[in-house]
């Protein structure tokens, strides 16, 4: 029988893609692979290669909430329990998380059974759930150089091998950035959180751009399902051309043709737009855990490839101008292209499958 890898993952897009690459990596080299997840995460498991889902309890709580707190703890160790009894079944050679709360149990059975074990954390900001299994895990691997909130011994054995990302958005990497000429391809991202600041100040930013600007724009914009309608009106009523949704399942088809993205700097945004080589205007989620989102979007700054607009100074007018000084210089689009690829890592998948194949090994 092939050596079974345990990938426990936190129920959002976030957490469940980069699972997801890694997955495939270890599936293309022979290995057997299992998930470990919940109720939210199997929303984006349905071409997850494994060959079984395990639905561990886990519950998470705000720190001033004690009687949350409390019934949480009993939660996760109730999930514990049941990954023990699932790990004596499967035996895996490594168990892998990728943080979040629903990723803890099976990391804390792993350890409770002397298991080895990886973590990965897919931003420059150490999650609270990776922060307590950091000093206690195998290895550390991480998308970003900088990894704020990990202690210093942490820090110093993280393996920085990037963000693992899904094979269409890798085949990007060879693409060349081609800058506009004619036509002016714009793609609008929302994220999970704090979409509904993009899908309504966006449509007003453009309609302010010159109209012969306007005439040569093509938008491709997700937004929430209650502002569809208003987006469509306006970009309608300002003569631009546009395709309005609440997700683009085939991002990687849509990065392709894209001359600038607008978005949040979630890990996986910040990273595909790096392995892509997109420039970009990054809108950090202000709410965003330890404004992680903000650490993200500084790598791409620093290197060139985006320019960051903080929510706290962003409004329709900041908005247009940025756009129209942007779109009406290919030359700098095309830089800005450069910049983003020049911090890529597009072989992360791979990467940490070595990682997690050389700590399977012990």
């Amino acid at each position: 029988m092939s050596k079974l890898a345990v990938v426990a993952a936190g129920g959002t897009g976030g957490h469940m893609f980069p699972a997801q690459a890694l997955a495939e990596a270890l599936t293309a080299r022979g290995w057997r692979v299992v998930l470990a997840t919940d109720d939210r995460g199997a929303l984006y498991a349905d071409k997850f290669p494994a060959e079984e889902r395990l639905a561990l309890s886990a519950a998470t709580a705000k720190s001033n909430d004690p009687l949350g707190m409390i019934r949480a703890g009993f939660t996760v160790l109730q999930g514990v329990l049941e990954a023990r009894a699932a790990f004596k079944r499967l035996d895996p050679a490594v168990v892998v998380g990728f943080g979040g709360y629903p990723a803890l149990p099976a990391l804390l059975g792993a350890l409770s059974q002397k298991r080895p074990t990886v973590i990965h954390e897919q931003n420059a900001v150490l999650g609270r759930v990776n922060r307590f299994l950091a000093p206690r895990v195998d290895e550390v691997a991480c998308a970003f150089p900088t990894l704020q909130m990990a202690k210093p011994a942490v820090k110093a054995r993280a393996h920085v091998v990037g963000n693992p990302v899904r094979p269409p958005v890798r085949a990007l990497y060879d693409v060349p950035y081609i800058a506009p000429e004619v036509q002016l391809r714009i793609l609008v991202t929302g994220g999970s959180q704090g979409a509904r600041l993009l899908s309504e100040l966006i449509p007003e930013a453009v309609a302010k751009l010159p109209e012969d600007m306007r005439s040569r724009l093509k938008v491709f914009q997700q937004a929430r399902a209650e502002s569809m309608d208003n987006a469509r009106k306006i970009y309608r009523n300002a003569m631009v051309d546009c395709e309005v949704a609440p997700f683009f399942r085939d991002m990687a088809g849509y990065l392709r043709q894209a001359h600038l993205v607008i978005g949040r700097s979630g890990a996986s945004t910040c990273t595909e737009l790096a392995v892509a080589g997109r420039p970009s205007i990054l809108i950090p989620l202000k709410i965003a855990a330890d404004d992680h989102q903000r650490f993200n979007a500084k790598l791409l700054e620093e290197a060139g490839g985006a320019a960051v607009c903080l929510e706290d100074e962003l409004t329709v007018d900041a908005m247009a101008g940025a756009l129209n000084a942007l779109l009406k210089n290919p030359e700098r689009l095309a830089r800005m292209a450069e910049g983003a690829r020049s911090v890529a890592k597009p072989n992360a998948a791979e990467e940490l499958a070595d990682l997690v194949e050389r700590t399977a090994r012990r």
